[in-house]
């Protein structure tokens, strides 16, 4: 298969431009957020508290036109020299007022000016009128307050007025501002969550095609395993058969015909030399029992019985030698009618029955085995069941034994399944098609 590049650059790339934009939008919206605090700091609030500080003058301004009135109607019988402390502790608020006022605003507006040099033109102006009541002018006095103090007054509150509708004014221009600001902020929001949307969707779509095509990748090559595992055990097979077949065929025969010819030999040798008598019986024996494990091993390559007797008569020769060698008890165990299974298929259910049961001799400990046959409408089950110490924890350390069931088990479109037996041990459990059509074992 093509070697594909991997998705790390790609995605480190993806990643880096994720937090570049990440540090730019969050610096952004840091100065956006630091530019509204400095509006809410220095202009709203200065703003409200400067026209706190106006109303403030402008209700020290209506006290002297208050004070200025009780001095016109002359319902006291006092002299006009009387009011001069109401107006001097009107006076004093008011200084504080206008001086809070004029530290408070960041530059002096003309309507600021105006309104100082008009305070201090007033006090001017009311010192020279208590002058006159001082020396017993007071109608004189009192003409002055009506004409020039009472106007004076009116002045100083009309440009009080008109320096709160300018804070007024320019307090709705920092809102405006500061709507502006929230709605390039939210704009910005928005726009930076459909950017990382797209990105994300981006990416993942990357991943998606790239999985994709991976798991193609891996589809193939498990195709081509199963595949080669096919042609690997089909040649395993066609081995088996072959080398099974010349031992038994010509190493047999060649031993039978040995033990013929010693067997031959010893009746002509006199009875009067035992000792060269027992040498060749001791000779005999050991051809026989050379020909003996030839045969065996012949049979366990590629049982013959197998192609002449079917899988049951395969059966009935391989489980008792298996008891014999073992010493394992087989309790064997049939249920429903015999069906004729085919050889592909009879031949890897032998397979599996001699690895199951040596995984019984080697690994499980256990002095007894249940082999069951099942045979049912379309499939045939075979399970191998023992008493020992069951599946080690660690499936890796089981070796290639597993593995070669399980590929055995697919090439005839089979089922294996190995599974913990209740109270110890372990249950083999082998389920395949009945007839050559329904599985691979034929390619």
């Amino acid at each position: 298969m093509p070697s594909r590049r991997s998705p790390t650059i790609g995605l480190l790339a993806g990643l880096a431009v994720t937090l570049s934009a990440v540090a730019v939008y969050s610096t952004y919206t840091i100065a956006q957020l630091h530019s509204l605090r400095r509006l809410q700091t220095e202009t709203i609030d200065r703003n409200r508290t400067d026209s706190l500080l106006l109303l403030r003058i402008q209700n020290n301004l209506n006290s002297l036109a208050l004070v200025m009135r009780d001095m016109l109607e002359q319902t006291e019988p006092y002299p006009l020299t009387a009011w001069k402390p109401q107006f001097k502790r009107i006076r004093g608020d008011l200084d504080d007022a206008l001086a809070r006022e004029e530290a408070l605003s960041p530059a002096t507006s003309g309507q600021r000016r105006y309104l100082a040099l008009s305070v201090n033109q007033f006090w001017d102006a009311l010192d020279r009128i208590f002058a006159l009541a001082a020396s017993g002018q007071e109608a004189e006095a009192r003409t002055q307050i009506r004409l020039s103090l009472q106007a004076r007054q009116e002045g100083l509150i009309t440009a009080v007025a008109r320096l709160l509708v300018e804070n007024n004014a320019n307090e709705q221009q920092a809102a405006a501002q500061a709507q502006q600001i929230h709605a390039r902020v939210e704009q910005n929001a928005y726009l930076f969550l459909a950017a990382m949307l797209i990105l994300i969707v981006a990416t993942s779509l990357y991943l998606v095609q790239y999985n994709r095509k991976m798991f193609d990748q891996v589809a193939a090559l498990s195709e081509r395993r199963s595949e080669l595992a096919q042609q690997l055990i089909s040649i395993q097979e066609n081995t088996f058969r072959y080398i099974a077949r010349e031992l038994h065929d010509e190493f047999g025969q060649i031993l039978t015909a040995i033990g013929a010819m010693l067997q031959r030999a010893g009746r002509r040798i006199p009875a009067i030399d035992p000792a060269l008598r027992s040498d060749f019986e001791e000779v005999r024996d050991i051809v026989q029992a050379t020909l003996d494990k030839v045969r065996a091993l012949s049979q366990a390559l590629h049982p013959v019985v197998l192609d002449d007797a079917g899988f049951e008569g395969a059966l009935s020769v391989y489980l008792p030698g298996f008891e014999k060698q073992h010493g394992i008890a087989i309790r064997y165990e049939k249920s429903g009618p015999s069906r004729n299974v085919h050889r592909d298929v009879a031949i890897h259910l032998y397979r599996v029955l001699q690895e199951a049961l040596n995984n019984v001799a080697r690994h499980s400990k256990s002095k007894q085995a249940d082999v069951r046959l099942r045979y049912q409408p379309e499939t045939v089950v075979l399970e191998v069941e023992d008493q020992g110490v069951g599946f080690p924890a660690v499936r890796e350390s089981q070796g290639m034994g597993l593995i070669s069931m399980r590929e055995r088990a697919e090439l005839v479109n089979g089922h294996i399944e190995f599974l913990p037996r209740t109270g110890g041990g372990a249950l083999v459990r082998l389920t395949v098609p009945l007839t050559i059509e329904e599985t691979h074992a034929a390619s």
